[in-house]
């Protein structure tokens, strides 16, 4: 016989979704899994992994995740759980709140921050 019961997929958070240059979303965005966009996004961007922003990545709302790379524009609140890099093409106009931050020299950064510790259990 058959075993119909549902497969548990434990690779479901590992998914790389990516958007590329020239892309324009309008919408929010939510993944499991870690997020590479080098395209245009205006609205909220969630990741329960990891994001990586390109150069030529723009988005216009508030961006939440484990971790975060960014060399490109937010305009929007960023709230990143682990550690949050700032290469030195980003700029961010809106409040970080961060376990972990570093800043490359030259990245642009407009509004509050707040370094919250997560102790281990």
């Amino acid at each position: 016989m058959l075993n119909k019961t549902p497969k548990n997929d434990s690779n479901q958070g590992n998914a790389l979704n990516m958007i590329g240059i020239g892309s324009l979303i309008k919408g929010d965005i939510t993944s499991d899994g870690d997020l590479r966009i080098d395209g245009k996004i205006h609205g909220q961007v969630v990741s329960k992994s990891k994001i990586a922003l390109g150069g030529t990545s723009e988005i216009i709302g508030n961006v939440t995740a484990r971790s975060a790379d960014i060399s490109g524009k937010i305009d929007g609140d960023v709230e990143i759980t682990e550690t949050l890099f700032l290469r030195a093409s980003s700029k961010i106009n809106g409040n970080i709140k961060t376990g972990k931050l570093v800043i490359e020299s030259g990245a642009v950064f407009n509004g509050n921050c707040q370094m919250v510790f997560k102790p281990l259990n």
